[in-house]
C-alpha cells in the first residue's frame, strides 16, 4: 500500500500537462513503453488483426519454436503462442481495468464519506474496511472467486473487494486533513453545502493520490489475476489466460520452453510498466519535482 502524503491541487500539473510531465521522468518513460507494447498487442488480439487465432489448434504445428511465422512459438496443440499471450494480456487488462474501476468509485466514495462526516457511518466503513483487511488479498480473493460461478466479471469482482478497502485508506486521511483547512472551513461558514464543498474543495486535491492509486493498483490487479488462474480461478477456458498458460506449460517446459517464457514475459512486462508509470505519474504530480524538470 502507498504512504499517504499530504494532498496537493493538480492545478499545476494540470497546466503543464500531466502526460508530458509523467514521459519527462525515467520511470515514466519506461513503463509507458513497456505498457503501450502489451496494449497494442492486446487490442491486435481483442480485434482479430494478428494473423494467428489465439484458440484455433493445428496439431501439424505443434511444439515449433520461435521463427519469422510464429513469434513465441506454438504449444502441444499447435496454437499460436504470441497469439495466446495477447489474447490472455486483453483478457488480464479487462479484468484488472474493471476491477481497479469498481474498487476506485467504492473506494473513494466510502473513504470520502468516512473522513469527512465520520460518525457512526465513519465507524462502520472503517471496521467494514479492518475486516477485510484481516485476510491475506490473494486468499481472499480465492475465497470469493470460488464462491462463484466463473466468468471474467466474478474475477473483476472479487479482485475489486480485495482492492476496495485500499483506497478508503488512501482517501480517509487525506480528507480528514482537508476537513480542517482554512478553505474548507470557509466554505462551511459561507453556507455551502457538503456536496458542493466536497466537488469543489476536496475532490480535486485528493485526485493526485487516487490517480497515482489507480496505476499502482492496475499491476496489483494484473498480478492477482495472473495468480487466480494459474491456481484455476480464473478466467474460463477456452479463453487464454496468462496465469493458466503458465500452468500449462510446466509440463513442457524441458522441450518448448517458449510456452512458459512467453506468458511469464507478458505478465513481467505489464506489471512492471504499471509500476514504473505509476512513479512516473506521482512524481508529476508531486510539486516538489516542479523545479527539476
Amino acid at each position: 500500500m502507498t504512504d499517504v502524503a499530504t494532498p496537493v491541487p493538480v492545478a499545476a500539473a494540470a497546466r503543464r500537462g500531466l502526460l508530458p510531465r509523467t514521459l519527462a521522468s525515467r520511470s515514466g518513460l519506461v513503463g509507458a513503453v513497456l505498457v503501450t507494447l502489451v496494449v497494442l498487442a492486446a487490442l491486435a488480439a481483442a480485434t482479430g488483426a494478428l494473423p494467428f487465432d489465439a484458440i484455433s489448434q493445428n496439431p501439424a504445428d505443434r511444439l515449433q519454436g520461435p521463427s519469422g511465422t510464429h513469434w513465441f512459438g506454438t504449444d502441444q496443440f499447435g496454437r499460436d503462442v504470441f497469439a495466446r499471450s495477447a489474447s490472455g494480456a486483453a483478457n488480464s487488462l479487462l479484468i484488472a481495468v474493471v476491477a481497479v474501476a469498481i474498487a476506485t468509485v467504492v473506494g473513494t466514495v466510502a473513504g470520502v464519506l468516512a473522513g469527512f462526516f465520520g460518525g457512526w457511518s465513519g465507524r462502520s466503513i472503517l471496521g467494514v474496511t479492518n475486516v477485510l483487511f484481516a485476510f491475506p488479498p490473494l486468499l481472499l480473493a480465492l475465497a470469493l472467486a470460488s464462491a462463484f460461478e466463473r466468468t471474467w466479471l466474478t474475477v473483476a469482482i472479487a479482485i475489486a473487494i480485495v482492492y476496495t478497502p485500499i483506497f478508503v485508506r488512501v482517501t480517509r486521511g487525506p480528507v480528514l486533513s482537508l476537513r480542517e483547512a482554512d478553505f474548507v472551513q470557509a466554505a462551511t461558514v459561507l453556507g455551502f453545502s457538503p456536496l458542493r464543498t466536497l466537488a469543489r474543495h476536496v475532490l480535486p486535491n485528493i485526485a493526485p493520490i487516487v490517480i497515482v492509486q489507480i496505476t499502482l493498483s492496475l499491476s496489483w490487479a494484473v498480478l492477482t489475476e495472473a495468480s487466480l488462474s494459474f491456481l484455476g480461478l480464473g478466467t474460463p477456458p477456452p479463453a487464454p489466460s496468462l496465469g493458466s498458460m503458465v500452468l500449462e506449460a510446466r509440463v513442457l517446459v524441458n522441450v518448448a520452453w517458449w510456452t512458459m517464457a512467453a506468458p511469464g514475459a507478458v505478465i513481467v512486462a505489464l506489471v512492471v510498466g504499471l509500476n514504473l508509470l505509476g512513479d512516473g505519474v506521482r512524481d508529476a504530480l508531486d510539486p516538489k519535482n516542479g523545479d527539476r524538470r
